[in-house]
């Protein structure tokens, strides 16, 4: 099969899948524990395929011995996958982002086929030192500077001494709507809220957005489901969606769980890492303090993953970003 029928010929399918896409950069937390057992409970519930995919974008933090420890993990919890994995398992290999890169070649090609893609000479430093940080969370929105003046922007000459670049995407002063399962009904414009996003870094590493993107439509995703701060980064995927030619998910975004002082969890938190986790907690144990928190569970008892499928419905889950 060439490369271009995985991402373009893809046809739509009636079995719901679901995945859990975790980064091999570290130990697992609670917190990505807790987006897996809604992910994989959600699917389950409805007969579904839970898939697993290593999202190892990032060459120089992601390790193979930490993929590892998440499938360890997930096993030790009893969330099993259907398909993927580091074994390659099933219809859609590869199931690591940091092989499947002639595959993001192809999506590529296609966008830039579009006439919205251009390259981009800003270092993060040029960013930061030129824009003034969005006023509610400190995004930076990027301003267009290296947009060309035949595509509507200002750049009319590469700047001199550049010679490494980065691919942006064209993103219009349009609203993008869409209904979160959890959050209800979401408004995104994409000028306001990113700007033109890039699609490959300057250093050859692929985006987060347009991995993601192909990843879930060449493996038949039909529901994401994920933490509450990747809620509004669905609209710059929607618009990829669209322009590929894509069946677009269904998307439900979970609270974060935060620690003591209400951060959310990071793989620097090593007293919630699985690693300290599983020295003084069983499963069942684990199990059952998280699905008291999503709201499954009056008290935190011992439960298993199966034993909470009949408990399980989205009204039961705070509508809340973030649990302390």
């Amino acid at each position: 099969m060439k490369t271009d029928d995985k991402i373009i010929t893809k046809s739509p399918t009636t079995v719901v899948k679901g995945r859990f896409a975790p980064s091999p950069t570290g130990r697992m937390h609670l917190g990505n524990v807790f987006a897996a057992l809604i992910s994989w409970l959600s699917v389950k519930k409805q007969d579904g395929k839970w898939v697993l995919r290593i999202e190892d974008l990032d060459p120089q933090r992601s390790r193979l011995e930490y993929a590892r420890l998440i499938e360890d993990d997930l096993h030790w919890l009893g969330l099993d996958w259907d398909e993927g994995g580091l074994d390659d398992s099933g219809p859609n290999p590869p199931y690591r982002q940091s092989l499947s890169g002639e595959i993001y070649e192809e999506a590529l090609r296609k966008l830039k086929e579009t006439g919205l893609t251009y390259p981009c000479y800003c270092t993060r430093a040029d960013i930061m030192a030129t824009q003034a940080p969005h006023e509610s969370d400190g995004r930076v929105v990027y301003s267009g500077k290296c947009r060309p003046l035949e595509l509507g922007g200002t750049l009319t000459t590469p700047p001199e001494g550049k010679s490494e670049r980065a691919t942006r995407l064209i993103v219009p002063d349009e609203t993008i709507h869409f209904t979160d399962r959890l959050y209800g009904p979401q408004a995104v414009n994409l000028a306001e809220h990113c700007g033109d996003f890039i699609l490959r870094r300057a250093d050859g590493a692929w985006a987060y957005q347009l991995a993601v993107v192909v990843d879930d439509a060449r493996m038949g995703i039909t529901e994401v489901v994920r933490g509450s701060d990747l809620l509004l980064s669905s609209a710059q995927q929607i618009y990829l969606y669209r322009l590929l030619g894509l069946p677009v998910p269904e998307f439900a975004h979970v609270p974060l769980i935060c620690n003591d002082a209400g951060q959310r969890l990071s793989k620097r938190d090593r007293s919630m890492s699985m690693e300290e986790v599983r020295k003084v907690a069983e499963p069942s144990h684990v199990i059952g303090q998280l699905a008291h928190l999503a709201g499954l569970l009056p008290a935190p008892f011992p439960i298993s993953a199966q034993g909470l499928l009949h408990l399980f419905s989205w009204s039961a889950i705070p509508k809340l970003s973030k649990i302390i």
